[in-house]
């Protein structure tokens, strides 16, 4: 209880950011995840080539070295900020933008495989009864064949989702101050070590498990019979 008290705000502060990466980082991952997808079915071969190597490069690559690639290659390197230069909180800002971008280009890998295991799933007929009606492979896509995929694939998208959750502490080695940056500095000046990581612990479980539930019934909810 001392430990609550005397930490409380921290805590809601660094789980609220953890909150705000995972969101922001979901967002940017979905939308490129999608793209990669539709790349990964097009009928242009650079297309398809494109979103192969993206998707085998990122998905085998540890996310710590994506992170740290994002402040030391993009922002320390090739001088590549998210945030005003000239601003008072500009460390802050940029890394945490930059953290966002790097779960995102990491997570992305992994919506793009799930998405396409659903476009696998969508009968080839209603394509060719797509095309025969004079439709682009773009409108294919988004009218007929991307509506069923992301039906197919809810529940592995909040899977997906989980573990951008937990993945979010790994922003910590850029010095974003989420959960787990907090929990390692309560861990230094604290004797109750093991108070400190059930307090976390459940945290996270807080935040992971009413996701795995929603998606579970937002499948069934709206799964396409077959």
């Amino acid at each position: 209880m001392d430990l609550l008290n005397k930490y409380g705000s921290q805590l809601i502060e660094a789980f609220w950011t953890t909150i705000q990466l995972t969101v922001l980082s979901a967002i940017g991952a979905l939308i490129l995840g999608t793209i990669l997808a539709a790349m990964r079915v097009s009928p242009v071969p650079i297309a398809r080539a494109v979103g192969t190597a993206y998707v085998t490069i990122f998905r085998n690559t540890p996310l710590t070295l994506i992170i740290l690639f994002c402040l030391f290659g993009l922002s320390q390197t090739l001088g590549v900020n998210l945030a005003p230069t000239d601003s008072a909180t500009f460390l802050v800002d940029n890394n945490f933008r930059l953290a966002v971008l790097g779960l995102s280009v990491y997570t992305a890998a992994f919506v793009c495989e799930s998405l396409r295991s659903g476009i696998n799933t969508v009968h080839v007929g209603q394509s060719e009864a797509g095309r025969s009606l004079g439709l682009t492979f773009a409108q294919n896509l988004r009218l007929i064949v991307l509506p069923q995929a992301f039906r197919a694939v809810i529940a592995p998208l909040g899977s997906v989702l989980i573990a951008l959750t937990k993945n979010s502490t790994i922003a910590s080695v850029i010095g974003v101050a989420e959960a787990s940056l907090l929990m390692k500095s309560m861990i230094e000046t604290e004797a109750a070590i093991f108070l400190v990581g059930g307090i976390f612990a459940l945290g996270f479980v807080i935040l992971t498990l009413p996701m795995g539930l929603l998606f579970g019934w937002l499948g069934k909810r709206y799964e396409v019979a077959r």
